[in-house]
């Protein structure tokens, strides 16, 4: 894997006008937004089909000031929307990058309805750490499955040229940076050179290399890393050698609540709504409502590196919608009981310590007491019987830091300045968390992927009509 700097464009059997490199759903929105503009546009990927980081979320977008939530009265802007990233990031975000894709991401939820059909409706019931109002959008099974093959048949519909199991080793520039044209190698081992007028980046980020991972983000290098394993880092490998600047590469989405076992996220409504997590002494270790990309490392911290969220049949309910929890209920990674006593047989973890937390939380609930590690339980309701408990591990889903870039996702040297037709967004590039974990907020990453390669496609096209 390299960068060949040449001195003269070599004779490229086909060339197009936007390649893009990676079929998740930034590479497939940059394609579609590209496509638009009447362009060929050919997208590469690695695996035998799209599916991307993407596949293995929730495929939930969060997008201020649409017309659904104006419909649910629900007051946000993309003011309020860049507030709460800045505020989950400590500020620690590019304000400038933070802004436009706060600003467009309404636009991005309604192009994606209209123009190319998704059936993306806004999530009601919850709040997910750090926005302030509901704001999310999913499709009607809440799962990236379901995203990704909406945003393939878009692709396909609109023509775009999509080439698997081809994997891009090597990027061909001129002396003045031009991408000029990539190196394309297929499960044969034959190679083909494919030249392009733009290129971009949307192949995610280092979460899948180890080496990545011990020198960025030593805290993951144990936690279990559920993420597309053809997240190794190209974009940044290929960004250095051009001499591209990077950002918040320490920055991470973990999620503490991944199966045991299972590999299946219990997500985080169940926490939000009432639940919490205990280690093996049945006793509670942080507040989890913090976040769940921070709290993977409070869990790696115990005991096994595991622990076990509570809840009960209300919130078994409310979670049920998501087809993660289904797939969850499937593998028998969920346990019931009409005790805590039972439970905690069930799963073998100290009951006086499981009862004494539960006591302590009821505590709270009741304003009689304050938790110690400063959750605020006012809002929400006891557990009540049958109780449930899934072992859960930390784990690490993919990076947040990358490729610095413009508003445009344009990529910029370690001076500033903007290559001359290379762009990135999604894993590839310096996402909106600011560093480390605690900066992640639910949906940063789909909403970088979907708006930043939204915004490179057009800009991309631009560039090359212009």
């Amino acid at each position: 894997m390299k960068v060949e700097v040449v001195e003269s464009a070599p004779a490229f059997e086909i060339t197009y006008p936007v390649v893009v490199i990676g079929a998740g759903a930034c590479g497939l929105s940059a394609a579609l937004a590209a496509s638009d503009s009447g362009l060929d546009v050919l997208v590469l990927e690695q695996d035998k089909s799209p599916l991307g980081t993407t596949v293995m979320s929730t495929g939930l977008i969060p997008a201020a000031g649409t017309p659904e939530q104006l419909a649910a009265g629900i007051t946000d802007s993309a003011e309020i929307f860049a507030k709460d990233i800045q505020r989950k990031a400590k500020n620690g975000a590019d304000p400038e990058v933070v802004m436009k894709v706060a600003q467009e991401s309404a636009e991005t939820i309604s192009w994606l309805q209209t123009k190319h059909k998704l059936p993306l409706s806004l999530v009601t019931g919850f709040l997910y750490p750090g926005h302030s109002v509901q704001r999310m959008f999913g499709s009607p099974g809440r799962s990236g499955a379901e995203l990704m093959a909406g945003l393939e048949s878009a692709a396909l519909e609109n023509q775009v040229d999509i080439l698997t199991e081809a994997s891009v080793e090597d990027l061909i520039v001129d002396n003045e940076h031009n991408v000029l044209g990539v190196r394309v190698f297929r499960p044969d081992g034959e190679s083909d050179v494919i030249g392009c007028s733009t290129l971009i980046l949307a192949c995610c980020g280092f979460a899948g290399s180890e080496e990545m991972v011990a020198k960025y983000t030593p805290e993951m290098a144990n936690a279990t890393f559920h993420g597309h394993p053809g997240n190794k880092g190209h974009a940044v490998k290929w960004g250095e050698e051009m001499g591209a600047a990077l950002g918040d590469m320490d920055a991470y989405q973990g999620h503490g609540g991944l199966a045991h076992g299972h590999g299946i996220p219990i997500l985080w409504p169940l926490i939000m709504e009432g639940g919490y997590q205990v280690n093996r002494a049945g006793k509670r270790f942080s507040d989890e409502t913090k976040g769940y990309s921070e709290q993977a490392v409070n869990v790696i911290a115990q005991e096994g590196n595991v622990a076990w969220s509570i809840f009960d049949q209300r919130l078994y309910e409310l979670m049920i919608e998501f087809e993660d929890f289904k797939d969850a209920v499937e593998a028998g990674a969920i346990v019931q009981a009409d005790s805590l006593d039972s439970l905690a047989a069930k799963v073998n973890i100290s009951a006086d310590g499981l009862k004494n937390t539960a006591l302590l939380v009821a505590n709270c609930i009741e304003g009689k007491a304050s938790d110690e590690f400063g959750r605020d339980f006012s809002k929400t309701t006891n557990l009540v019987a049958p109780f449930y408990a899934a072992k859960v591990t930390g784990a690490l889903f993919h990076t947040q830091g990358g490729l610095a870039i413009n508003a445009d996702a344009r990529v910029l040297t370690k001076e500033g300045k903007a290559f001359p037709n290379l762009f990135a967004g999604g894993g590839a590039a310096r996402g909106i968390s600011g560093s480390g974990a605690s900066g992640y907020m639910a949906g940063n990453g789909l909403v970088t992927a979907t708006t930043l390669g939204k915004i490179a496609g057009r800009c991309a096209a631009k560039q090359v009509k212009s």
